[in-house]
This record gives C-alpha cells, structure tokens and sequence, in this order.
C-alpha cells in the first residue's frame, strides 16, 4: 500500500461517484466500520469528527453556532473497504492547525502522493483525481 501503515490519523476515502462534482462513497478509519457519505461536506465533517476521536490534535477550538450533535451515518461492510469505484485516496492527516488541516493524499489507483496545507487543498487534489479519471 504505502511505506507509511494506517494508523490513526489515516482514512481510506473510497470515492464510489462523483457527479456535478459531488464525491459519494465510503469513509474508514483503520480497525473500524465504514462510514457513507454523499457530499463533500458530509465526507469533511465525518472525517473531522474521526480526528476528534484520536487523530491529530486541534490547535483552534471549532466554532458552532449550537452544540453539535454527532453525525449519523449508514453504515457499511468491512468487504468494501478494498477500493472506491471512481478512485481511492488515503489520506493522511499531521497537523490540525490554522482552523484547517495539512498532510498528505496518495491517490492509490495511480500511485501518485500530494502533500496539502489546507482542506480547501485536499478537495482541489482530490477533485483533479476525479476529474482525471473522467468522473
């Protein structure tokens, strides 16, 4: 897979569609369920709630209009997990700083790694994947 193992920090996003530029699959961390998405805000929102469970630590203190209630999602089978049917990405997140998130993107299906500084970087890179890949 990569020289790097999935740790806590690392998600497999599994991007089944992406219509009108809206990605929809699945979402895993290492070691637990899926988690489906339909939206580029569910997908964010979702893996920013799996951060806070254990991944890297925020440095800012999110600001809410109320008091969040968890996201529910449907879940989905360990069997999918293998790969997304418009592309697969691991995603890696190191820092949560400046109210966003840097890391790095290895697309799988093409092997290829991108370091991003922002989630407004994350969605453009995976948003040229898919666009690549005809989606």
């Amino acid at each position: 897979m990569t020289e790097y193992s999935l740790g806590q920090q690392t998600m497999l996003v599994c991007v089944d569609s992406y219509e009108g530029g809206v990605p929809r699959g699945r979402l895993y961390l290492p070691g637990q369920q899926g988690q489906r998405f339909d939206s580029l805000s569910q997908l964010l929102l979702r893996a920013e709630q799996l951060l806070e469970q254990g991944g890297a630590q925020s440095f800012t203190i999110p600001r809410i209009f109320a008091l969040a209630k968890p996201l529910r999602s449907a879940p989905c089978d360990a069997d999918e997990l293998a790969r997304g049917k418009a592309a697969t990405f691991e995603m890696r997140v190191l820092f949560r700083q400046h109210a966003s998130w840097q890391g790095e993107l290895l697309w799988l299906e093409k092997d290829a790694r991108q370091s991003f500084r922002s989630a407004l970087e994350l969605i453009t890179l995976m948003d040229s994947a898919l666009r690549a890949e005809g989606n």
